[in-house]
Parts: C-alpha cells; sequence; structure tokens
C-alpha cells in the first residue's frame, strides 16, 4: 500500500479529528464571545474594584502561554483534588483564554465608540441593559469583526496544543497515523489541510457578517 493509500485507509480517524476539532472550537468561540461580552457589559458599571479584577485577569491570560493554562487544568488541578477528563480540561482553557482576549478587543472598540449616541439613549430613557444590548454591542461587534475574525483562527489553531494532553483532535490523529507508518510528510499535510479549509469557511463567515453589518449601518459610530 503506498503512503496516500495508507492516509485513505486512516480517513476515520481524521474524520473523528475533524468533528472533535470543530466541537471544541464552535463551543470555545461561543461561549468565550459570550464571556468576552459579559466582561464587557460588567465595566458599564465603572466599579474600580470589579474592573480592576477584570483587567487583572485579562493581563494574566496574555501573559501566559495557552499550553501552559492547558497543563495547569488538567495536570496541575488534580493535586489540589480537582480533576477533569482531558476534553473538559481543554475546553476550559481554550474558553478562558480566549474569552480575555474577546474581552480586549471589544473593549478597544468600546474606547472608541462615540459618546453621543450614549448621551442621546440616555435622554430617550434607555436603560444602561438596553443601552449596552440594543447600541454598543452591535456597533463595537461590527468594527471588531475584522480583530474577532483573526482571534478565532487562533483559537482554532490552539486546539492543535489540546494533543499534548491526550485530546484526540486533528493534530493527534495526523500524529497517530505517522507514528504508526512513518510517514509525517503526508499526515500533517492533510492536517494543514483541514486547518486551511476551516479557516478558509471562517473568513467568509467573518465577512459575510461584516457585509450584513455595513448593510444594517452598524460601521459608522
Amino acid at each position: 500500500m503506498n503512503q496516500w493509500g495508507i492516509i485513505w485507509a486512516a480517513r476515520e480517524s481524521f474524520f473523528n479529528g475533524l468533528l472533535a476539532t470543530l466541537e471544541l472550537f464552535i463551543i470555545a468561540a461561543v461561549v468565550g464571545l459570550i464571556l468576552g461580552i459579559i466582561l464587557c457589559y460588567v465595566m458599564e458599571y465603572r466599579n474600580p474594584v470589579i474592573d480592576r479584577l477584570i483587567i487583572a485577569f485579562v493581563s494574566l491570560m496574555r501573559a501566559v502561554p495557552f499550553l501552559i493554562l492547558a497543563y495547569l487544568l488538567y495536570y496541575g488541578l488534580p493535586q489540589i483534588g480537582i480533576s477533569m477528563e482531558a476534553w473538559t480540561a481543554g475546553m476550559l482553557a481554550l474558553i478562558i483564554y480566549h474569552g480575555a482576549y474577546f474581552f480586549e478587543i471589544l473593549r478597544s472598540q468600546r474606547r472608541l465608540f462615540s459618546v453621543g449616541y450614549i448621551e442621546a439613549a440616555v435622554s430617550q430613557g434607555f436603560s444602561r441593559y438596553k443601552i449596552f444590548r440594543r447600541i454598543v454591542l452591535p456597533n463595537i461587534f461590527s468594527s471588531a469583526l475584522p480583530l474577532l475574525g483573526n482571534q478565532l483562527i487562533i483559537c482554532l489553531k490552539d486546539t492543535a496544543f489540546l494533543c499534548i494532553i491526550t485530546v484526540q483532535e486533528i493534530t493527534a490523529a495526523a500524529n497517530s497515523v505517522q507514528s504508526t507508518w512513518f510517514i509525517p510528510f503526508n499526515a500533517f499535510i492533510v492536517a494543514i489541510a483541514l486547518y486551511w479549509a476551516i479557516s478558509i469557511l471562517l473568513e467568509l463567515f467573518i465577512k459575510r457578517l461584516s457585509h450584513y453589518g455595513t448593510k444594517r449601518g452598524m460601521t459608522h459610530a
């Protein structure tokens, strides 16, 4: 059997790895983005203590390599009596890590948001929550889409690190094939192609969202 024949015979392993990567990525991206939005909303209340805690959390996540965080959750926490499966630890690491980055991206756009829109909403009797949900969030989200798109791709690539803690995703599937049949070039070319395909779909999705935001007039604020 030639090398590409071996790859084809191992297609189920790659397919299962692809499904695992997509599941990890989609859940982590959605929940992480929600976490970022919640933190951004909490800072609307301008509580000095809470704001400092949030900024400290974000600063910590920016300083810690993702792989170290994954190691800590999977290998470190059992020493203090907290154990979790590799999948759960990997998912939690992705959510915490990228949630902090999503927040930082949204916060940077929030700083650029015109105060005039908020003052107009306050004069109309809008509550703080309604101002954030209907005015602030749609505009800062739309303007932040290119940066959010980049962060999503980074989140996708970070799923590859989880093979180190035994999560069976695309990279783990490729590594298993190459270590069994000693065909690293073919195995990792397939892995690259799969990551590339997902990234292209992400870029198209972000472009579609950007076009939708432009049509709704949410790129001027």
